[in-house]
């Protein structure tokens, strides 16, 4: 039953209950967290054209996009089930006794796992409503490592927040869940009073390099500190080496604009700046290369900031116009694309910024090494891509590319464009700040669940008090490193 304005609880108790039901969630048997991942994934699924439907009344994101939107986050549910039931998840290790340890003492029975961290706070995301939403990858991650979650809705759809929670606690409920395991709350201030909550044992967050910073503030002044997650802003640029620009103009610049105005540019991903040779004909072939029609942006909020941030670079005296339409600014812009050289960017490295929206900046170099130079210079990304041919001049610079990006990237990608993040094992969503605040953890695929686990060592314990998966009969089944 929906909670009317007279009872809906305040944002303590909504904390408190979610604590609570953090605890029981945490002693809930693998198979049964397992069976409920899987029963929130299927009523989504069945919920699916309502839920889509609000979705697209309040974001304006197109029903083929929302749909495969929500199979992502039904499939990541279902993903965290089977990571679940196989157990590889707690990294169980247990070094028995040994006398002759050569350490120069003898070794203790030691035993440890990884355990759920505790209630987690999810600040939802308003360009993925519901893939970093309410049923989204952190919530997954957090409920599969065994902590309830208080999600903090977006202002952007709030009906869709609630109507996803919903279908939430009822499937949670009937597959066995406690209850309370996911709650929302709304407002921008019940969400900082959430973060300050002692029972809240670490958030996530993904948004705004300013709104991210505070929070991640917030919640490192606490009296207790906890772990913020933290995904905020990125360029994710990409350089083109001679050889391939030489080789395929055309489908560069196709393939570019495709990455940079799908979802109308409202994508983390998006690759906002393409380094290219001054001498190709990347440039010319950008100007007269087709681009999706006009579309609105997710909400007003966005579009007044998009606008803001285009102006400021293309008022830049560095940068010129490459391309752009009489709606480049209207409520349902058009693509716009900007042009400024790598000489520029080396003055001032603040030109590479990310602008949320259907734009992108074009950098020309004349010599290769520019390249290397440019990439020196940038703040930490999600991605950086390389689009180069395999012949021997394109694989020397990106040899020398490939180190520098290592250091700034989270993601390197080869003749592919960063959009369109795969959920997967060998994932990687997260880089050096200010891509995110946790550059040691992703955001997208299994080993996101790592974020919300902390490990505890049982030492010279009695079986009968250890964990089952610590135990040497191992009567769960699970993963076991013994003796290293």
């Amino acid at each position: 039953m929906t909670e009317t304005a007279t009872t809906i609880p305040s944002t303590d108790e909504l904390v408190t209950r979610v604590a609570d039901a953090s605890a029981a969630w945490a002693a809930t048997p693998y198979a049964v967290r397992a069976r409920v991942l899987r029963a929130i994934a299927d009523a989504l699924d069945a919920a699916g054209a309502d839920l889509i439907a609000i979705a697209q009344e309040e974001t304006a994101l197109p029903q083929p996009r929302l749909q495969g939107e929500l199979k992502r986050t039904t499939f990541q549910l279902r993903l965290f089930a089977d990571v679940v039931e196989r157990g590889e998840f707690l990294d169980v290790r247990i070094d028995r006794p040994d006398a002759e340890w050569p350490m120069g003492a003898p070794r203790p029975d030691l035993r440890r796992m990884l355990v759920p961290i505790g209630p987690v706070l999810n600040f939802a995301a308003s360009n993925f409503p519901f893939a970093f939403s309410v049923a989204g990858g952190d919530t997954a991650a957090a409920l599969a490592a065994g902590n309830a979650v208080l999600v903090k809705a977006h202002s952007g759809h709030p009906r869709l927040s609630d109507a996803t929670a919903a279908v939430i606690a009822e499937a949670a409920a009937e597959a066995g869940a406690p209850a309370d395991l996911v709650r929302v709350v709304h407002g921008t201030q019940e969400g900082i009073a959430a973060l300050q909550h002692p029972a809240i044992k670490a958030a996530s967050f993904t948004g705004s390099i300013a709104g991210g910073r505070a929070l991640f503030d917030i919640a490192n002044a606490r009296p207790e500190p906890i772990p913020f997650y933290g995904e905020l802003g990125s360029v994710n640029p990409a350089f083109v080496a001679p050889g391939a620009a030489a080789s395929r103009a055309g489908e560069i610049a196709e393939g570019w604009l495709a990455s940079v105005t799908g979802s109308q540019g409202q994508l983390c991903t998006k690759p906002g700046v393409l380094l290219v040779p001054a001498e190709s004909g990347i440039v010319d072939a950008l100007r007269g290369a087709p681009v999706p029609s006009p579309a609105p942006l997710l909400n007003d909020r966005i579009a007044q900031g998009f606008v803001q941030s285009l102006e400021a670079l293309s008022g830049n005296q560095a940068v010129s116009v490459l391309r752009e339409g009489e709606a480049s600014r209207a409520q349902q812009p058009e693509a716009t694309l900007l042009l400024t050289s790598a000489e520029a960017v080396l003055d001032d490295p603040e030109l590479v910024t990310e602008v949320f929206g259907p734009a992108g900046l074009v950098v020309t170099y004349t010599d290769a090494s520019d390249l290397e130079r440019v990439a020196s210079v940038l703040e930490g990304q999600l991605t950086a891509t390389i689009v180069a041919d395999e012949d021997e001049a394109d694989l020397e610079i990106a040899r020398r590319l490939v180190p520098v990006l290592t250091d700034r990237a989270g993601r390197l990608l080869w003749n592919q464009w960063p959009t369109g993040v795969s959920v997967t094992f060998a994932q990687q969503h997260g880089g050096p700040y200010p891509a995110t605040t946790a550059p040691t953890t992703t955001a997208v695929g299994t080993a996101s669940i790592a974020r919300f686990l902390r490990p505890v060592a049982y030492q010279n314990f009695p079986a009968a008090l250890l964990p089952e998966a610590l135990r040497d009969e191992n009567p769960l089944g699970v993963p076991q490193r013994i003796d290293g």
